[in-house]
């Protein structure tokens, strides 16, 4: 009797840690709006890196997370649920890859600049804090809120305009200085995604 009582509470205990492992592995447990937490900025900056959000990096799981939860999965030809499981997880985090779809390619000059540059309020036209992945267009050319594709840069969005950004020229934010100066102007060939 004592080794079916020892040999039952190794099988519950078992089975109480491979649920816990499954609850803590990613992708596994759901990430939806309403949650806060390192999940939900996780997603964030995998939504800002595929050039789907441009809001606030602060793992806030809010409207605006929602919305580009839903245009992610449409786009990826997911259910748009706007809930993050193991699926759309797993399409997040190889959205870092160049397009094979876009709607038009053109070449451009690129330049780089920081928040910390004179001039620059830190803020983008369109009212998000700049950071990588949200660049300065002529919005006659690219109109604002476009998502892109920017070979060397990778997937960012039409955010802010500048004084000297017209025609073929675009502007994308870096972090800092140091990396900006190291992009220096270059040539580039950005895709349209929208």
């Amino acid at each position: 009797m004592k080794k079916s009582i020892w040999v039952f509470a190794l099988a519950m205990l078992l089975l109480l840690v491979s649920a816990t492992a499954a609850v803590a592995a990613p992708g596994e447990k759901l990430i939806k709006q309403g949650m806060r937490g390192e999940d939900v900025l996780y997603v964030q900056k995998l939504l800002a890196g595929a050039g789907f959000y441009a809001g606030p990096l602060d793992g806030i799981f809010g409207s605006g997370t929602l919305a580009a939860v839903k245009m992610f999965q449409q786009s990826a030809g997911l259910s748009a649920d706007g809930v993050v499981g193991n699926e759309t997880l797993k399409f997040l985090e190889r959205a870092g890859a160049a397009p094979s779809r876009y709607s038009r390619s053109l070449v451009m000059t690129a330049t780089a600049y920081t928040a910390q540059d004179d001039g620059t309020s830190g803020y983008t036209y369109r009212g998000n804090l700049l950071r990588r992945g949200l660049v300065a267009v002529d919005p006659s050319v690219i109109p604002l809120g476009t998502r892109l594709y920017i070979e060397g840069y990778g997937y960012a969005i039409a955010d802010d305009i500048g004084g000297a950004i017209k025609g073929n020229k675009i502007d994308l934010a870096f972090e800092n200085r140091a990396d900006a100066f190291r992009f220096g102007v270059q040539k580039v060939t950005v895709y349209v995604l929208d």
